[in-house]
């Protein structure tokens, strides 16, 4: 297995422990009376669980067992796969700060945090789209 690879399943497995224990946040919710500070937790799980855990595990495992791309680089671009991997992490960390912080603070800038994150999510996308692209072929 590559290392990208396990870069990413292993980060994978990190948000999906992260994303079960905010879920027993959000279950336990009701018993504590903290609506403002949990307000956020809802897109926040679905994010470590859906992005964090379910797209890193793909793009891991894709990077890992699709097609060759070339007897050089059997994989596309390392460099690629590398820009994927801490794009996609670092839009998902800093939405996993900015999204409660904007329940509990009137400061516009989480806002635009969000902006940031969702950003960089979608380089990530573009990232591993253009290193994926070219090892999607007939036999």
């Amino acid at each position: 297995m590559p290392p990208i690879t396990r870069l990413f399943i292993k980060a994978s497995l990190l948000y999906l422990v992260a994303a079960f224990f905010v879920g027993v946040i959000l279950v336990l919710r009701p018993m504590y009376d903290l609506p403002a500070i949990t307000a956020g937790f809802s897109p926040i799980y679905f994010h470590l669980f859906m992005v964090g855990w379910v797209m890193q595990l793909i793009v891991g495992v894709a990077y890992w067992m699709f097609p060759k791309w070339s007897k050089t680089q059997p994989r596309g671009h390392d460099s690629l796969a590398l820009a994927t991997f801490w794009l996609l992490n670092a839009g998902l960390l800093l939405r996993v700060v900015a999204e409660p912080a904007q329940m509990v603070s009137a400061w516009t800038g989480w806002g635009w945090l969000i902006v940031a994150s969702a950003t960089l999510q979608w380089l990530a996308g573009l990232a591993f789209v253009a290193n994926t692209w070219p090892r999607v072929k007939e036999k």
